[in-house]
């Protein structure tokens, strides 16, 4: 089935948002908040497998992150290894195939993350500076338990970072973001729950965070995300800093 390239971006610029609630807005499975948009069976079966084995098979993880920090789980990154072909004609063909979406907002970074299954939280509350985040779900398919209340997916919340905030303080001090930005807004998001070749794509300014999980135990059965990062992050309106 070819996916309608022309209604995702439709959905991204918010032509089809009007009318939901909060509580429809955390719920929903294809998003109706502009920035947002959920793409089911993004990759063709050849793809997502040769991604998968890459995934799963290749000795480019050289990131490891502990689990009172960050969660627990491993990262590569296009500039410490993974920049295999097939990797950045992916890039090249989201670019294409997106052009009011991606105008002006070339690759700016790549990286994957593996979680460990005997833990059930990811990556922190954080943005990305980038203009546009697609993240795609490369896990196999049965290794998600489903369980009630762990969607394993992501939470991306309405708010953005104000102007004058740096990098280091948005993405550190999180106890103050969720003060100053999301309780004001009642914790307005979006929840996608996990689903195999699922890709979330969204403002990557919006802060976001790691759903939690519950994966089969077993290398082969770990959450695995694919991360592509386009152009430069925009961050709130001068109007939130009043």
């Amino acid at each position: 089935e070819q996916l309608d390239f022309d209604a995702i971006q439709k959905e991204w610029f918010g032509d089809n948002a009007a009318g939901y609630s909060n509580e429809e807005m955390s719920t929903a499975a294809s998003s109706p908040l502009p920035g947002v948009v959920v793409i089911d069976n993004l990759l063709d079966q050849r793809t997502l497998s040769l991604i998968r084995e890459l995934l799963l098979k290749n000795t480019w993880w050289y990131q490891t992150k502990t689990p009172l920090e960050f969660g627990k789980y491993v990262g590569s990154y296009i500039d410490d290894g993974m920049h295999d072909p097939v990797l950045l004609e992916l890039a090249k063909e989201l670019h294409t195939k997106m052009p009011r979406i991606m105008n002006g907002h070339h690759l700016k970074y790549m990286w994957a993350y593996k979680y460990d299954s005997e833990w059930e939280s990811g990556i922190n509350l954080h943005a990305d500076e980038a203009a546009v985040n697609v993240n795609i779900w490369i896990s196999t398919e049965g290794a998600d338990l489903q369980e009630d209340d762990y969607g394993g997916g992501l939470v991306v919340y309405t708010a953005k970072p104000k102007l004058s905030w740096d990098f280091q303080s948005y993405n550190t001090n999180t106890d103050f973001v969720r003060k100053e930005l999301l309780e004001p807004s009642n914790f307005a998001n979006v929840t996608v729950k996990h689903q195999p070749n699922r890709c979330v794509m969204f403002d990557s300014a919006l802060f976001h965070q790691t759903d939690k999980y519950r994966f089969k135990n077993g290398y082969e059965n770990g959450r695995i995300n694919l991360t592509l990062l386009f152009g430069e992050m925009k961050k709130g309106t001068s109007k939130e800093e009043l």
